[in-house]
Parts: structure tokens; sequence; C-alpha cells
């Protein structure tokens, strides 16, 4: 194993070195094996004791310090000069098989000179939680940090009861975020924000270090990952829950899934997390937050594009500007699929907002009504979409049309249903799902954590396991945590 510091070797103001602190009793929950085989790392030797060192208090096997990164970040639209991983850390690099970088990165390893009081150690469930979640992410396609293993720690740590620890390993293109510019430039320190900028454009983006103006071009090619992003989230009914701009990584990755969730019957003013009040972050709030977050990004950008401040505000509101288009763009064609539609129509974004009215007024489950809409395409029978839909929601007269607009289509109908079911997942991560294992977990049964981990591992295949199903009445679950 290859383990590099690139990220540790910028200058001090960027990263803390951290001493790594034994845990009492480690051990390995879960280990993504085809994750450590792509990174080149042994999964024999990660079982080991040097492996679970390594796993759960970045122990490196060069004896070289971890550390913890520096950044600020607003906070539901306030302003934190100073946050930081506060429970995390950053234990190096690694190259992957397809020669990508790689961070390997640990949440709950202790404590660190930004935990601000806090105890540095995360719950076992909320680490469950973010693997679960990451894990499904990636296999329905979304760009996401990675679950490389989840430990428990032989410790507890009290949250609101005392809880079982835990340690997350994940990985990920980068852990730079909007926030790590903004550390610096709120300082006034343009010298560290361009030295950062250098490193994301060489790390990340280094066919833009040739253009005329790299760093205006950073800020175009952010805004376009964040616009593809976010428009797969809205797609597949994914809340964020916690869009601070801490929470937004330079990589155009799902990054921290702390309140995560997604929808089951389709609100777009939905909120899960408890502590988002007054619904900044609702399912139909991401784009504008992803966009305002955007701003926050440019803002520290404008000493480097251009030295005349009125040109590089210009410059800067011109990139942002793109972000909606790029945006319908994603959004459109993610809906076109999802509806089995290949062929380009004007009233095809009409005909896609009709049919979330009438899921929203007839409370009709987000995933489910997608995927019996592929078996019409297959059948013919209406009967089971139909079932999902409460009084008043006139999916009847919006299925005429949307089978009055595939039959303008240019192909097969066992086609046009092959594509909505490789679109439309028959199972995501359920919020009471989730619940449910980590309540076992938190018991001593990893059991249903595991079954769990595995069904969504294959989320469009059909299959007769139990978890599509949506939550009854007594099984919702209204409001997530942090908690880590």
């Amino acid at each position: 194993m290859q383990l590099s510091r690139i990220y540790a070797s910028l200058p001090e103001q960027f990263s803390a070195p951290l001493t790594p602190t034994p845990l009492r009793n480690p051990q390995i929950v879960a280990l993504n094996e085809p994750l450590a085989r792509e990174l080149g790392l042994d999964p024999d030797w990660l079982r080991s004791p040097a492996g679970l060192a390594f796993l759960g208090q970045g122990s490196r096997p060069d004896g070289t310090s971890p550390v913890a990164m520096a950044y600020a970040g607003h906070q539901f639209g306030h302003f934190v000069p100073s946050l930081g991983d506060g429970r995390a850390m950053l234990v190096g690099e690694v190259t992957d098989r397809a020669r990508r970088l790689r961070d390997i990165h640990l949440k709950g390893s202790g404590p660190t000179p930004f935990s601000r009081r806090g105890d540095g150690r995360a719950a076992l469930g909320p680490v469950l939680r973010e693997y679960v979640v990451s894990e499904a992410m990636h296999a329905l396609g979304i760009p996401t940090t990675r679950a490389l293993a989840a430990l428990t720690t032989g410790e507890s740590v009290m949250r609101e009861t005392m809880q079982p620890g835990g340690v997350i390993v994940r990985i990920a293109s980068s852990h730079v975020r909007v926030g790590t510019f903004q550390y610096f430039a709120a300082q006034g320190d343009t010298q560290s924000v361009r030295i950062l900028a250098d490193h994301v454009i060489g790390r990340l983006y280094p066919e833009l270090s040739d253009t005329e103006n790299p760093y205006l071009a950073l800020l175009e090619a952010v805004t376009a990952r964040q616009a593809k992003l976010v428009a797969r989230w809205m797609l597949v009914g994914f809340i964020h829950g916690v869009m601070n701009t801490d929470n937004m990584s330079i990589a155009g990755e799902t990054i921290d899934f702390g309140p995560c969730a997604f929808l089951d019957a389709y609100d777009p003013a939905k909120v899960f997390s408890f502590i988002d009040q007054n619904g900044r972050y609702a399912y139909g709030n991401q784009p504008d937050m992803a966009l305002w977050n955007l701003g926050r990004l440019a803002e520290t950008l404008l000493p480097l594009l251009d030295t005349n401040h009125e040109r590089a505000v210009e410059q800067a509101k011109s990139a942002l500007m793109r972000f909606d288009g790029v945006f319908n763009e994603a959004y459109l064609g993610g809906w076109r699929r999802k509806l089995g539609l290949a062929l380009e129509e004007d009233g095809d974004a009409r005909l896609a907002g009709r049919l979330l009215t009438a899921m929203h007024r007839g409370e009709a489950d987000f995933t489910l009504t997608f995927r019996r809409l592929g078996d019409v395409v297959r059948g013919g029978q209406t009967g089971e979409v139909m079932s999902l839909f409460g009084p008043g929601s006139k999916i009847e007269d919006w299925i005429g049309d949307w089978q009055a607009r595939l039959d303008r289509e240019e192909r097969s109908a066992e086609a046009c249903h092959a594509d909505m079911q490789a679109t439309n997942p028959r199972i995501i991560p359920r919020n009471h799902r989730i619940e449910e294992m980590i309540r076992s977990a938190v018991a001593g049964d990893y059991a249903p954590f595991h079954r769990l981990t595995e069904a969504l591992s294959h989320p469009f295949e059909d299959r007769t396991d139990g978890f599509e199903a949506p939550p009854t009445a007594h099984e919702q679950v209204k409001n997530t945590f942090c908690g880590t």
C-alpha cells in the first residue's frame, strides 16, 4: 500500500497534525472488500491488528501523522469562520487501480484541534446510516463519497443517551469543500486561496490548468458538476438535509449524510432534518441552495479572477448563470428517461410537471410511481400505478396523455420498458428501514444492516425481499438527526 500525503503537504494553515487516539476494542462491522481491492488495499491486512489501527484511528504503516482539515462554512445561512474536522481525520491519499487519487478519511476517530469542546467521536447509528446511504447512492449511479468500512469502538458516546461508538472510513476524490475556500477568504488570505485553487485544479480539474483564466474555469466547472449532482438527487427523491457550504464538495460528490433521507410520498416542501426548522433545505429548494452555495465560492475566488473587482464580479456572475441551463438540461433529460421518452418534444417538461402535481395531490410514493409506470409500458394495465394515488389526483387523465406521447416514440414497448426499469430504482434506502436497521445494530444484531446493504447494491433488479414497500402510517419517519 502506497499512501500519499499530498493535502497534508500544503502549508501548515491548511490542516493540523494528529496523534491517533487508540480505541478501546475496535471491531469491523462491515468491510467493503470490492472497494478495498479497487483501492489496492488487501482486505486480509485490513482485518489484521495493524489494519484495525489504520481503519479505526488512522495509524499509517509508515508512521506519518494523519491530519484534521481546516474549513469554515455557512450553516443554515449563518457564517462560522472556523469549523474544520472536529471528529474526523484525513489519513492520506491512495492511487486506485484506475490511477485516480482518492482520500481515505475517518469520521468518529477522536478529538482534534477543531473539536470545539466536542468528544470527537461518532455514534454507531449515524455511522451505519452513512455507510448504507453512501453505498446506495453509488449503486444508483450518483457521484458520492464511498464507505470502505464501519467499525464499533468498544466505547460509548453520550448524545441524548449513551450509545455505542462507531467509526466510518470513507473514500472521496477530495474532501475540499466550499467552506475550505471560505476559511482562508474570511481571513483575507488570498495567497492561501490561490494555493488551494491550484491544488484543486491540479488534482480534480487538470484540464483547466492551461486555460486563459484557470480560476474562472474552475468556478464554471464546479458549478456544472454541482448542477448535475443536484439534478440527480432530485430524480431519485433524495434530500441531503444539511446543504451547508462546509458540506458541498468541490469534487461534485455527495458528502456528509447526517440527516439525509429519501422521499416516500412526493412533497416538494418535504423536510426531514430536525434542525431545519424553516425548510431552508427542503427537497424542492435544493437547486436554489446549491446555487447560493456556489455564490459563496465565487466570492472567495474574486481576487483571483481579475485585479479589477467589478470585472471579477461580472465574470463570476456569468459563471453562476450557467447553473440553471446545466441543471435544467440534466433534470429534463432525466425526466425523459424516467418516463420512457427517447425523443424530445417541447411539451415534455409540462408533462413531467403535471405528473408531479398529480403525485403531490394524490400523495403517491415517489419511487414506486415510476417503477409501476414501467410496468404499464410492458403490460398496459394501469391498476397498480393508479392504486398509489389518493382521490383528486386526476392521474388517469395524465396517464392517457403520457401513453399518447409514448405512441410517438420510434421504438418498441420492450425497449422502452427496459430503459425505464434501468433508470427507476425498485428500492431506495427508505427511512423506516434504516431506522429499523439502526435499532437492531445498537442492540447487537447486524443482520438487518447486512441484508439492507446487500439489497441496495442492486437497486434496479426485480427481487422479492420486502424492501421496496413504503412505510405504513405507524412506520413513517418524520425527523432525521445528524447524530454523529
